[in-house]
């Protein structure tokens, strides 16, 4: 009788694998680098960028504050525009008629570019942290919107149907039904949401050119100083990981019931408390 894999290590082995392909290719790079293959000017070595990892967060310290000013900007945009899709999502698939008018002009904004509506962002708020925001906020909100829209559209017949039947009000098909389907929908969307917010960020920092990670990554870049260029655009790669294994976390504490693990665990803890009473 075969026995089941153990999860713990299975997981052991596909880290040791990232690790192993991801110190392989630093190891590729750094010696592409010390042989003149890549131009230092360009691509520093690896062993530079980890220096200046240390300069720019122990030595110096100068990232901490940008960094704080960029996670806050991307945070408030990342709400803004999140609080904006769902509630518009909902509207639009819950009411037919707002979704004939509104959905084409909310696909125009979509495919507009962003970083084309940033100078009027800029000339309606002026400079500094709104018209940031309005930016990310735009960035944000189609994902959100669309995913919502989807979920809220795509409801189950046959459950719409058994509520209508036993005299279901709107708000009971609404609390009930309509969001508990749509939600793991909606968290799919807040995944692509957030992280997209830190490229948000970025367009914004790029144009303003005051404060903030994006605004750091330019002056290192102006001064030649590559190896501090890339340690911060690591920097956003670590962040933007980060940012999107919590989405993942949040998502499995919001629609466990759309994960069999996270079911099974809510399902016991809820039988154990049901049963101490």
């Amino acid at each position: 009788m075969a026995l089941a894999p153990d999860p713990m290590g299975v997981a052991l082995r596909r880290g040791l694998t990232h690790a192993g392909l991801f110190l392989g290719l630093l190891l590729l790079w750094e010696t592409s680098a010390r042989l003149g293959w890549l131009n230092p000017l360009f691509y520093p070595r690896p062993s530079d960028i980890l220096l200046s990892f240390g300069r720019i967060y122990v030595t110096q310290g100068n990232v901490w504050y940008h960094l704080y000013v960029s996670l806050g900007l991307v945070f408030t945009g990342f709400l803004a525009g999140s609080i904006l899709g769902v509630a518009l999502g909902s509207l639009v698939g819950l009411n037919p008629t707002v979704r004939r008018f509104l959905q084409p002009y909310v696909i125009v904004l979509e495919a507009t570019p962003r970083i084309a509506l940033a100078p009027l962002m800029i000339a309606a708020l002026g400079f500094g942290a709104p018209s940031k925001i309005a930016i990310i906020m735009l960035v944000c909100f189609f994902a959100p919107f669309i995913n919502t829209l989807s979920g809220v559209i795509n409801v189950n017949e046959e459950k719409l149907e058994l509520f209508r039947a036993l005299g279901a009000s709107k708000w009971q098909i609404l609390r009930k039904l309509v969001l508990p389907d749509a939600v793991p929908v909606i968290m799919a969307g807040e995944r692509l949401a957030l992280t997209a917010a830190l490229s948000g960020v970025l367009v914004a920092e790029f144009i303003q050119r005051d404060k903030g990670i994006g605004s750091l990554i330019l002056t290192y870049t102006r001064n030649l100083n590559m190896a501090s260029a890339f340690a911060c655009i690591f920097t956003l790669t670590i962040v933007g990981f980060l940012i999107f294994k919590g989405m993942e976390w949040l998502d499995r504490r919001i629609a466990y019931w759309n994960h069999d693990a996270d079911m099974a665990r809510v399902s016991a803890r809820r039988k154990a408390r049901w049963e101490a009473r």
